[in-house]
């Protein structure tokens, strides 16, 4: 029962994860673009990003560069999982607020109840593969049915 649950809880979530954006779990950011030529420091970025909180001391969880289009994700580790977008060339801040999805990215791999729960989550993972190996087996091999 219990790795019934989990598997639902990893396919409901794996789903969820998949049409993020159309679920408004992660916000929609238009960047400038411009490439790493003449963008700020990584350090100059975080700075930035950490004057448009509440409070500066927040420790920075990741930062996210995306080149292409000129800009920056930088994600806090708050409760609320603030992220900050900042442009990667003149420092301007696209958009802060929090992040939805990173909720469900910790409900699919099982780390939002702690390390032992991610390997019951690849347990339920072998599970799913050892149940397709076998109904593989079963289909391809008929007169083992029954």
């Amino acid at each position: 029962m219990l790795t019934a649950l989990l598997v639902t809880v990893i396919g409901v979530s794996g789903i969820m994860l998949n049409h993020k954006r159309g679920l408004g779990l992660m916000p929609e950011v238009e960047g400038p673009g411009g490439g790493l030529v003449g963008a700020l420091s990584l350090e100059a970025l975080g700075d930035v990003a950490r004057a448009a909180l509440a409070d500066p001391d927040t420790p920075i969880d990741r930062m996210d560069v995306r080149p292409d289009d000129g800009l920056i994700k930088v994600r806090f580790d708050d409760p609320d999982v603030t992220e900050v977008t900042v442009a990667l060339h003149d420092g301007a801040i696209l958009h802060v607020g929090p992040r939805r999805d990173v909720f469900m990215e910790k409900l699919h791999s099982g780390e939002i109840l702690g390390d032992g729960w991610i390997l019951l989550s690849d347990a339920a993972a072998v599970g799913l593969i050892v149940l397709l190996a076998t109904g593989f087996w079963l289909w391809l091999m008929p007169r083992f049915r029954g």
